[in-house]
C-alpha cells in the first residue's frame, strides 16, 4: 500500500521532479565531473595531447620547493591583498556613511557607486588601460601627473607601477558594492542609539567610533572575506591591462602576476594541465585557510 502510494506521488509530481534534475544535471556535468578531474590531473603530467602521466605529489614537491614564479606569484598577491582590501574597506565605509546622512539624491550616488559593478570588467580594464597610457597620452599622466610638474609615469609597461596601477583600478570596480553592504548595514543600526547619544552630548566621530563602527562589524567580517577571496581570484584586470597572452601576462619581470593568472599561463599558454591543476588547489588551500583566519579573528570581535 505504501509502495503504491510512493509511485503514484511521484507521478503525480513528476514535471517537478524534471525541472530539479535539470539543474542537477548541469551541476553534475559542469562542476562536479571537472572538479574530480582536476583533482585527478593534479597528481599527473599531463599536456592536453599525450595521455595522462601518474607522477603522484611530484607537482605539488615542485611548486613548494622549486617554483621560484609561484613565489613571485604569490608574493605580489599578498601585495595586492594588503594594498586593495583595507584601502577599499575604509573608503566603502566613509562613503556609506556620507551617503546614510540626510542629503538629496541618495540614490543618484548609489547609482554612480554602483556602476562599475554592472560594467564588464573586461571593458573597465580596456578603460583604465588607456587611462594609465604611458607619455602624455594617458589621461592620468596628462591631467594629473604633468600637470603637478612630475614626469610622466610608464605605469603599465614599469615593474614599479603596474601592480599599484591595476590596484586602483581594483578599488574603483570593486567599491560600489561594498557601499550598498555598509549602507545596508548602517540601516540595520537602531537610531535610539545615536539619539541617546545625542542626549549625553556625544558629537559626530564620538558617535562613529563607538556606534557605527562596532555595530557594524558583521558586515565589516563579510565584506572583509569576501574582499579578500576576490582578490585571491583576480585575473581579468591583470590579463588585460598587461597586454595578455603569452609570457606578457603580469607585466614586465611578472610584477603584476598573481596566483590566478598564473594558473591560466602554465594551463591554457603552456598547456601543463596537470601542473596548472595542482596549482589551483594549492590556491584553493590558501584561500581557505585565509578565510578560516579571517572568520575566526574578525567574528572574535563582533557583538550580536
Amino acid at each position: 500500500m505504501a509502495q503504491r502510494k510512493f509511485w503514484e506521488e511521484l507521478k503525480r509530481q513528476q514535471v517537478s521532479y524534471w525541472f530539479i534534475l535539470a539543474p542537477f544535471f548541469l551541476f553534475f556535468v559542469f562542476v562536479v565531473i571537472p572538479t574530480v578531474a582536476s583533482i585527478f590531473l593534479s597528481f599527473t603530467k599531463y599536456n592536453v595531447i599525450n595521455p595522462p602521466h601518474w607522477v603522484g605529489f611530484g607537482n605539488y614537491k615542485d611548486i613548494i620547493l622549486h617554483d621560484f614564479r609561484f613565489r613571485k606569484a604569490m608574493l605580489n598577491t599578498i601585495i595586492y591583498i594588503i594594498g586593495v582590501v583595507p584601502i577599499g574597506v575604509i573608503l566603502a565605509v566613509i562613503l556609506a556613511v556620507a551617503i546614510d546622512q540626510k542629503i538629496r539624491c541618495k540614490n543618484f550616488f548609489k547609482g554612480v557607486l554602483f556602476l562599475p559593478i554592472v560594467t564588464s570588467i573586461v571593458a573597465s580594464s580596456v578603460m583604465w588601460r588607456w587611462l594609465f597610457a604611458g607619455e602624455k597620452y594617458g589621461l592620468i599622466n596628462y591631467y594629473i601627473v604633468m600637470k603637478l610638474g612630475f614626469k610622466p609615469i610608464d605605469w603599465l609597461m614599469s615593474p614599479v607601477w603596474t601592480l599599484p596601477a591595476i590596484m586602483i583600478m581594483s578599488v574603483w570596480a570593486g567599491i560600489g558594492y561594498n557601499v550598498i553592504l555598509f549602507i545596508a548595514g548602517l540601516q540595520t543600526i537602531p537610531q535610539t542609539v545615536y539619539e541617546a547619544a545625542e542626549v549625553d552630548g556625544a558629537g559626530f566621530w564620538h558617535k562613529f567610533w563607538h556606534i557605527t563602527i562596532p555595530l557594524l562589524r558583521p558586515t565589516v567580517v563579510f565584506v572583509v572575506i569576501m574582499s579578500c577571496i576576490s582578490s585571491f581570484q583576480v585575473f581579468e584586470q591583470i590579463y588585460v591591462m598587461t597586454g595578455g597572452g603569452g609570457s606578457h601576462i603580469g607585466g614586465v619581470l611578472d610584477c603584476a602576476l598573481t596566483s590566478v593568472p598564473y594558473i591560466f599561463d602554465e594551463g591554457f599558454n603552456k598547456f601543463n594541465m596537470g601542473y596548472a591543476s595542482a596549482l589551483a588547489y594549492i590556491l584553493f588551500l590558501f584561500v581557505l585557510v585565509l578565510t578560516f583566519i579571517n572568520n575566526k579573528f574578525v567574528q572574535s570581535k563582533v557583538e550580536y
